[in-house]
């Protein structure tokens, strides 16, 4: 069986969707077969572009028996978010490992795996590079996901770390900032907090760009995967609220005394969520893009526009 088609986990979430997109555009005759891990059929759209689904759960390695034969890149974006650590665990860390270990089996050497910068736990961070910045997550989710990380850099695959992503499908980064702006309308110490910040659309170009490669960076690589220039809370929460017509806070509170209303207004959202918004966390990330020749879009209110009516049915839900 000739090796050369690309394997894809989680390809139906919110970023993988967005990868399997790029993989297919400008798609040609030649180009390999693209397959996708999933559960259940995959979408409509899908498969009408040739994309072939494969059936398998990650939490049961039985079930994945096979599928990375003439698999020559394998692009892991499958993922558990949530608190419980034994599901967490399952997904991210087993199932990485199950996955990992059927590529091996099949002869798959080239491997990509999302990531997350949440792996750096808490702390400001300003501009830290990739070897810089030492591991400490804080989550269930974040402590698997450096796990699996580990297991993928292990055997010479390549990380990818995003911070906070937004475009269609974003259920959270820009939603909470929404809701936090709206029950307590005020700036966190003037809003100046600097975050990394990427488009789902420009994330999803890089694993897309290196499973087309014949092989590019260092195996075992990790690379920052935002835009190089980092944002300020009040910059991106102008953009967002001139796009969908919403207003901006009038003043501004000390970091502890908005936490304190935070506490009362949003309950749900933890130390580490709010300080995300409240404090510097930005990354060196220039490499990767630098590396593939790739130019990522700044956020305007421009490349907000089609993400716009997301953002409305989210605020309405």
């Amino acid at each position: 069986m000739p090796r050369n088609a690309i394997l894809v986990t989680g390809g139906t979430g919110y970023i993988g969707s967005s990868v399997v997109r790029t993989l297919l555009a400008d798609r040609t005759a030649a180009d390999p077969e693209i397959r996708l891990l999933s559960r259940k059929e995959p979408p409509a759209w899908m498969t009408a572009a040739g994309v072939v689904g494969v059936r398998g759960d990650l939490t049961m390695p039985s079930t994945l028996g096979g599928l990375c034969d003439g698999v020559a890149t394998l692009v892991h974006l499958a993922s558990n978010i949530g608190r419980d650590a034994d599901e967490c665990g399952a997904v991210n860390a087993g199932g990485t490992m199950a996955m990992l270990d059927e590529a091996r089996r099949s002869g798959t050497r080239r491997v990509i795996y999302v990531s997350t910068t949440s792996v750096y736990g808490d702390g400001i961070h300003q501009g830290a590079t990739e070897s810089l910045l030492a591991p400490s997550p804080v989550s269930a989710a974040s402590r698997s996901k450096l796990t699996a990380e580990r297991a993928v850099r292990a055997v010479g695959g390549i990380v990818l770390r995003p911070h906070l992503t937004y475009g269609p499908g974003d259920k959270w980064f820009v939603p909470t900032l929404l809701r936090l702006l709206d029950r307590v309308p005020a700036w966190i110490a003037g809003g100046e907090a600097l975050m990394s910040v990427v488009s789902v659309a420009d994330l999803a170009r890089i694993p897309a760009a290196l499973a087309r490669l014949q092989w590019g960076p260092r195996p075992g690589a990790v690379f920052h995967v935002s835009h190089p220039r980092p944002v300020t809370v009040k910059a991106l929460s102008r953009v967002v609220c001139g796009q969908l017509g919403l207003p901006l806070p009038e003043y501004d509170l000390p970091t502890q005394v908005h936490r304190a209303l935070t506490r009362q207004a949003l309950p749900e959202l933890s130390d580490h969520q709010f300080s995300l918004l409240a404090n510097d966390h930005w990354y060196e990330s220039g490499r990767i893009w630098k590396k593939l020749d790739i130019v990522p879009e700044r956020v305007t209110t421009e490349q907000l526009r089609g993400a716009a009516n997301w953002y409305r049915a989210q605020l309405a839900a």
